[in-house]
């Protein structure tokens, strides 16, 4: 390589980092920064009381239980998928694919209507529902079957290919020594899997957490009751309640920084547990 080539290699990677440290600035980090300005504009009390008011309180508590709830859900679901698609050969198995895959191609709300449709009052199942005294719309049945649709494909599209990549001879090898279905799973399949389902796990949180368009559907925005902290964000803000928005609107950029802080170090050790074999 020449030194006129090796320079304009150089000059273009040099532009090419700039570029992206500046998106990621704008688009990022400058965000950020000014939602946490806005929490704190009129001082940590301000900010504090915001998070100690009752319906931020409930709001905080549900979001954590729609996601303590879903999540296990869709880890149960995603292994048993990518299970079944990367060890075996069946009809319907590229179905199976798209089915898993559907709810990154369907709108949020559109999903939260599919469920008023089906459990509504008015719905297909509405009747009989509200015959047995169950309520699903407007109540927590309703947040977490909003939030397992829209989450359901990230810890199985995480572990498929991985799956898929691996060689099944050491099971197999399990079993003919005499290994059950859940000793062979456990002492073999999930050592082999273990970073790639946390790492799902920890996208399946991020997202069941910062949810809206399903939830916003299926909560009825009742306060105090079925609001999670991003419908709590969008009613302080539509309350002019900049200080109070912007603090929970904070607290959800943290629990997503973490989440990311999380992922990173993972990321960072495969990578090492890679350059060592």
């Amino acid at each position: 390589m020449t030194t006129s080539a090796a320079q304009e290699t150089a000059g273009t990677r040099v532009m090419l980092i700039l570029l992206t440290a500046a998106l990621l600035i704008v688009l990022l980090v400058l965000p950020l920064v000014v939602v946490l300005a806005e929490a704190f504009r009129k001082g940590i009390p301000a900010a504090l009381a915001t998070l100690s008011d009752p319906d931020s309180l409930t709001a905080i508590r549900l979001t954590l239980i729609v996601a303590a709830i879903s999540v296990p859900l869709n880890t149960v679901f995603g292994v048993s998928a990518a299970w079944c698609i990367s060890r075996f050969r069946f009809p319907g198995r590229g179905a199976l694919v798209t089915l898993i895959e559907l709810p990154f191609s369907v709108s949020p709300v559109i999903s939260g209507l599919v469920w008023v449709l089906l459990f509504g009052i008015n719905g297909w199942l509405g009747s009989f529902l509200d015959k047995a005294g169950v309520q699903i719309i407007f109540a927590l049945p309703g947040l977490i079957l909003a939030t397992v649709f829209v989450t359901f494909p990230f810890v199985a599209r995480t572990l498929i290919p991985l799956m898929q990549e691996q060689d099944a001879s050491e099971e197999e090898a399990a079993i003919t020594l005499g290994a059950t279905g859940w000793q062979t799973f456990s002492r073999v399949t999930l050592p082999n899997i273990r970073w790639g389902l946390i790492y799902g796990v920890l996208l399946c949180n991020a997202r069941a957490m910062g949810e809206f368009g399903a939830v916003a559907v299926v909560s009825g925005h009742i306060r105090g009751q079925t609001m999670t902290m991003p419908l709590q964000v969008e009613a302080l803000f539509n309350d002019y309640d900049w200080v109070g928005a912007f603090t929970m609107a904070g607290l959800l950029a943290l629990l997503a920084l973490a989440t990311l802080a999380v992922k990173a170090a993972l990321e960072w050790r495969i990578g090492r547990r890679g350059g060592m074999h």
